[in-house]
């Protein structure tokens, strides 16, 4: 195994993270600070929610420049977004200083744990998040890394109850997770996605190998087997990895883990697993959520029983229970004049099909108006006809410009009047509207909604600050 690239002992040690204000990064400030060590951050000057959190932390966030880097740093720590241009990795490099990404880092800090990692193309956020809800719940001696601010955290992406178990969100785009050293891995989904650097569905799948790969001996892999592509790589793992121990989930899941589910209910999912006898309850809307539960369930149950050998199930119902969701998933921005506004970062087909299913399902009786901004030409491009059909429960629908990533070259094939043109022909008969910009979707939904309705805006592109500003409108 090779030496970590992190002190054991952080006590005092000084370490400057690039790029401090992302999720991520926030999460990995609040994980090293509570480990002791003396943290400095720089970043753009616009305001994100997690500044309120790193002031809490005490870390003061500077500017990008050579001179944000203190002559006592002696580690520094770079979001996957900057490299050697920036001004401030660019100083660390002259000094010899060592350099690691944020993979890099929490792979690391992963080392020093009994580490679970939470992975899928989908459902890993909510997962991770309803696991660190049911782990608090049982004060579980455990650390929680999370992809988005959690309300039953305090609205910060970290629990930490203790240090013996870790459970984080990992992420597979350029194969990130490989760097992280897990002794279980919950496995939600498996299909193709991140275009730009997977280009078929094999290259993404033999990634996930790769990382169940990582699994020692006696590791656990938990997974849906709901998802064919989750199913799929748990059935080669089982032929090449005897050693290691499968867990199945789901409706079709053979063992204690199948989830049965009762009449939907306004409001409410209610189900049970073979497991218990309890019903367990959930306050946020679709059936991937009773899935992304049942995975936390899971995990939460393997780590209680190593931990102490019990689980009580009533504590993790409750836990479940109140569990009010994490920001950009299924998130509520407000209520005014009647229409109630929502986001959620839902940006594949299967997650906006299932995202809007799920709220279909949880307010029968509202009008469902939603705005889509696509993020990327490459993942647009190879998924069109399935993004076209991905909006049927949609009663009105609003299509923007593609908002491009900067690691892509645009090819000029898709672009979002392709999308709304493809769109609107599954669409028959029902309101499809293509807006350029935000101002004019603002303006077409001032005569689109009305009292009843449910308004949210999806996507990873930059369309969120609408709902706001809807809000902000119907509040007058």
């Amino acid at each position: 195994m090779q030496p970590m690239l992190l002190p054991e002992i952080m006590k005092n040690i000084s370490i400057h993270l690039v790029g401090v204000k992302g999720t991520g990064m926030c999460a990995l400030a609040e994980l090293l600070v509570s480990a002791g060590a003396n943290v400095s951050g720089s970043d753009v000057d616009e305001v994100f929610y997690t500044d309120s959190i790193l002031e809490q932390l005490g870390i003061q966030v500077l500017g990008f420049s050579r001179e944000s880097l203190v002559d006592k740093t002696e580690f520094v720590i770079r979001s996957a977004a900057y490299d050697e241009s920036n001004p401030v990795v660019a100083e660390a490099l002259s000094r010899g200083l060592v350099i690691l990404t944020y993979p890099e880092a929490l792979g690391d800090l992963s080392r020093r744990f009994d580490s679970s990692a939470v992975s899928g193309v989908h459902g890993k956020t909510t997962t991770a998040a309803l696991t660190g809800t049911i782990l608090k719940a049982l004060d579980s001696p455990s650390t929680v890394v999370v992809g988005s601010a959690v309300a039953g955290f305090g609205d910060r992406s970290t629990w930490t109850g203790g240090n013996r178990f870790l459970v984080a969100e990992t992420c597979e785009y350029r194969r990130h997770f490989l760097h992280f050293h897990p002794h279980r891995i919950v496995l939600t989904s498996v299909e193709s996605d991140h275009q730009d650097f997977y280009p078929d569905y094999e290259s993404i799948r033999s990634a996930f190998l790769d990382f169940i790969d990582l699994l020692p001996d006696g590791g656990e892999l938990i997974y849906c087997s709901d998802d064919s592509g989750a199913e799929e790589v748990a059935l080669e793992v089982s032929g090449r990895r005897p050693g290691i121990v499968l867990t199945p989930y789901g409706v079709f899941a053979a063992g204690k883990w199948r989830i049965s589910e009762g009449r939907p209910a306004a409001g409410e999912n209610r189900f049970r697993v073979e497991a218990f006898t309890q019903e367990f309850r959930l306050a946020v809307p679709g059936h991937h959520l009773v899935l992304d539960a049942t995975a936390a369930l899971v995990l939460s149950y393997s780590l209680a029983m190593k931990e102490t050998g019990l689980f009580n199930v009533s504590r993790a119902a409750e836990a479940l229970a109140g569990f009010r969701g994490s920001r950009r998933r299924s998130e509520i921005i407000g209520e005014a004049g009647g229409v109630l506004i929502m986001d959620d970062y839902a940006h594949h087909p299967t997650a906006i099909a299932t995202t809007l299913k799920g709220l279909k399902a949880f307010h029968p009786d509202k009008r469902l108006v939603v705005d889509f901004m696509a993020h990327t030409y490459s993942r647009t491009a190879a998924l069109l006809e399935e993004f076209a059909g991905s909006f049927s429960d949609a009663d009105v629908l609003l299509l923007h410009p593609i908002y491009a990533s900067a690691r892509e070259v645009y090819d000029g094939t898709v672009t979002g009047r392709v999308l709304w043109e493809k769109t609107s022909d599954c669409r028959p008969g029902r309101e499809t509207l293509y807006c350029e910009t935000l101002d004019e979707a603002e303006k077409e939904l001032a005569g689109i909604l009305q009292s009843g309705d449910l308004f949210i805006t999806l996507g990873a592109g930059n369309n969120r600050p609408l709902g706001a500003r809807i809000l902000k409108e119907l509040s007058r």
